[in-house]
């Protein structure tokens, strides 16, 4: 193998697991030493600028970073199930005891002369607003409803996220001179053109939930409700109460978020029927057992058949029992098991069996041009359409995701339209800034705590049931409180603190060998990676994350590490007797909008 060029930017940006998997590339283990600090304020700035909501998100994002954490790989002491950091909850701990920081926002920008569109108010499109608006475009927001948010405000209820944080966080955006314009809903993309706008931002979510047409649907249709137009109807208080026993069809997110408001709606018999496994159901882990303990079942393998009705009235709803097969190509499949249909009685139904993209107010002869699916064809990495100066992003570009990508979309569109109407390719997309910088502070000291926390992952604590089962707006989830917050940081392992070895100053000693407690270092004979692999002290099984390879050092041999499992502890740089190995502090500056998006000349302009 050649030896490893640190020097390549996404290099180190791979070994921090947990921001290569955020979509918007938060530096997490950077705002979690913050948060151990003290120094909230500064830790949620760290998160406003690249995901924006750092409130919302501390309450409900998706959460990719947690899988991807290097605490749940490495960890020994927590059983069969080693658990991430808290990542998530540890954002909301920054967004609960930052203070005051509105003086810390940016202003608007000196007007520029040119206007942008955006339709809809969700995160995408704030996202762009909040990117753009400093710069001096004049950023108009339309949404058909009275205040923004989109699907924040409209579709996650109130005890998961209260909506005191949604006017804060959105407030923070329109607050730089964006001009929302509430109630104007967008019906006609030619009339909006025909406006003028330098560039627009179709940032209008996934609006239509999936229905079911099965026998007495139409006979029974007062008592069966898509499952978002439903939550959005308890989010603005229009429904305020439901039946007492309530069937919530869908395994995602939307069907825990509607069983769970069920519950708190007078629904005292509420299950949820799917037609997939219980692990093969699009909601996260955490949602399910959170349904779950709020005592709703969840009943898998059940595939809705029709709609039981007595005199118009719905009673009931009719399931056929499967089981999953797998054929002899290995496809996997539902086939019946042969038993009795199943019938579960009900006072209303909930269908919550997915979301698509509903387009009618976009022409056909606009100029975009639409894929076999029926959505806008738009470009991955620039969120362009086929019209140059229309743009989309969040559920709106590529179907429904989550919050954290809607961010991520908007920032990448952000950087187009202003590479755009600055006369620039944008398609040639930046590079980002990146800073390793050595931690140390004596020959076995670093500026930052490296030992390894033995502790178990922290439980946030909840209110007590009889009060939040009680309310639709009694937040459930309390947040930690600064000193378990402080305990969950520790847990954290610094993996922005690389190892930073050089080869002309090892002896090969071993000592780094002997003391490093994964035996992911080894000193041994170069060759193709697929053999080297399996010849280290310990075999990389990991084929996903790097090897980490020297130069040919004086025996002829090279130092290989596996990046997968190393702790970043530093214990090799503290034994190594020569200092070949380093701790180096790896912060990585995605650029947004402005003027370090642009080419060389508007950058050196800048500075």
């Amino acid at each position: 193998m050649r030896p490893t060029d640190i020097r390549v930017p996404d290099y180190f940006h791979k070994v921090v697991d947990c921001q290569w998997a955020c979509p918007a590339h938060t530096p997490v283990p950077e705002y979690i030493r913050l948060i151990a600090a003290g120094r909230y304020a500064d830790a949620y700035m760290v998160n406003w600028k690249s995901n924006v909501f750092p409130g919302v998100l501390g309450r409900t994002c998706d959460r990719p970073c947690e899988p991807a954490c290097r605490r749940g790989r490495v960890e020994e002491n927590n059983g069969d199930k080693p658990e991430p950091v808290a990542i998530c909850r540890l954002k909301r701990v920054a967004a609960d005891n930052k203070g005051d920081v509105a003086a810390r926002m940016p202003k608007r920008g000196a007007p520029n002369g040119r206007r942008v569109a955006c339709i809809g108010a969700g995160p995408a499109s704030l996202t762009v607003a909040r990117d753009l608006a400093p710069l001096g475009y004049h950023v108009v927001v339309f949404d058909g409803e009275a205040k923004a948010g989109g699907f924040i405000r409209q579709q996650i209820p109130r005890f998961r996220l209260p909506e005191s944080v949604i006017d804060e966080e959105t407030g923070y955006i329109l607050d730089l001179g964006v001009e929302f314009r509430a109630g104007e809903r967008i019906d006609s993309l030619k009339a909006l053109l025909a406006q003028g706008y330098d560039a627009i931002f179709v940032g209008c979510g996934a609006p239509r939930g999936r229905d079911l047409d099965l026998p007495g649907r139409a006979e029974a249709a007062a008592n069966i409700h898509i499952g978002i137009d439903w939550l959005a109807s308890v989010s603005f208080g229009h429904i305020d109460a439901i039946g007492r026993r309530v069937i919530v069809l869908g395994g995602g997110n939307t069907a825990m978020d509607c069983c769970r408001s069920a519950r708190r709606l007078g629904g005292t018999d509420v299950k949820v029927l799917v037609r997939s496994g219980f692990d093969e159901m699009k909601a996260s882990p955490w949602e399910k057992e959170d349904a779950q303990h709020e005592g709703i079942p969840i009943l898998d393998y059940h595939v809705p058949k029709a709609f039981v009705h007595e005199d118009g009235r719905l009673v009931a709803m009719r399931f056929e029992r499967v089981r999953a097969e797998r054929d002899a190509k290995g496809r996997r499949q539902l086939v019946p098991t042969g038993e009795p249909d199943v019938v579960v009685e009900c006072d209303d139904v909930l269908i919550a069996v997915g979301q698509e993209n509903a387009f009618p107010w976009i022409e056909r002869d606009a100029g975009l041009a639409f894929d076999e699916w029926n959505m806008p064809v738009v470009d991955k990495t620039t969120m362009q359409s086929s019209l140059p100066h229309v743009f989309f992003g969040g559920d709106a570009a590529f179907g429904p995701k989550n919050i954290i990508w809607a961010v991520a979309h908007g920032h990448d569109a952000a950087v187009s339209i202003d590479k755009l109407l600055n006369g620039e390719d944008v398609s040639e997309r930046p590079p980002p800034t990146v800073n390793v910088l050595s931690q140390k502070m004596g020959i076995h000291e670093w500026s930052y705590d490296n030992e390894v926390s033995p502790e178990d992952r922290h439980k946030v604590p909840w209110a007590a049931s009889e009060t939040t089962l009680a309310s639709i707006k009694v937040e459930v989830e309390l947040g930690f409180d600064p000193a378990t917050a402080w305990k969950e940081t520790q847990r954290c392992l610094n993996c922005d603190v690389q190892t930073v070895f050089t080869d002309k100053v090892c002896i090969e000693c071993d000592a780094c060998v002997d003391i490093c407690p994964m035996d992911c270092i080894s000193f041994t004979a170069n060759g193709e990676e697929s053999q080297l692999r399996q010849h280290l002290t310990a075999p990389a099984l990991n084929l996903t994350q790097d090897l980490y390879v020297s130069g040919e050092l004086k025996t002829g041999r090279v130092m290989v590490k596996d990046e997968d499992v190393c702790l970043h502890c530093g214990l090799c740089a503290e034994r190594c007797p020569t200092g070949a190995w380093d701790m180096h502090k790896y912060l990585i500056d995605l650029t947004q909008a402005g003027p370090s998006c642009r080419g060389k000349s508007a950058r050196k302009e800048a500075a």
